[in-house]
């Protein structure tokens, strides 16, 4: 009876064994993705959902009717360089730094905006190294509340709607019409 009780315990360290070796074909083969992914994810793109009504009906234009969400490609990599006017961007909430907000872009350096309330002033001028950002629509904290904010907050540009399928592709923020009140820098 020792010498079966010793077979079955061989043929179990065998099957450990075989385990193990699976288990760590697999760990090199697929973990060793893992920080590529995270770096990519942190610094070249990232797909995100579009939560709440600040950009309705650009983005998310079944708020209304449904639980439906965008979820949209944030382009990352150079994400400070080359805004424009109409520009669709994440930055970090000036409010709470840990929360990214999805405005677009309305005044560059330079311009002088007509504000909105419950902003206090009429008129704002935006200062060099900073941005005017508004939702499109009516319920959305944006520059409005909190002033321009600084160019360095902005962390991403949204570039394509993943899904829904219907309305996937790039976004044409050119396309979206400048708002009305805003005076060009020179």
């Amino acid at each position: 009876m020792a010498a079966r009780w010793a077979w079955g315990s061989a043929a179990a360290g065998g099957q450990r064994s075989k385990f193990l070796r699976q288990v760590s074909h697999y760990l090199i083969r697929y973990a060793t993705w893992i920080p590529p992914l995270i770096w990519f994810n942190a610094y070249v793109a990232q797909v995100t959902f579009i939560r709440g009504p600040s950009m309705y009906p650009f983005l998310n234009p079944h708020y209304n009717d449904s639980l439906r969400e965008d979820l949209c490609l944030v382009w990352k990599l150079y994400a400070q360089e080359g805004l424009r006017r109409g520009m669709v961007v994440v930055f970090r909430n000036p409010y709470d730094p840990n929360k990214t907000t999805v405005k677009r872009i309305v005044g560059l350096p330079g311009d002088v905006v007509r504000t909105k309330p419950p902003y206090p002033y009429e008129h704002a001028a935006v200062p060099e190294g900073h941005l005017w950002v508004e939702g499109d629509g009516d319920k959305s904290q944006d520059s409005n509340y909190y002033g321009p904010i600084s160019a360095r907050l902005v962390t991403g540009r949204v570039t394509h709607v993943v899904s829904p399928w219907e309305r996937a592709g790039r976004v044409r923020w050119w396309e979206h019409p400048l708002r009305a009140g805003v005076h060009r820098a020179a």
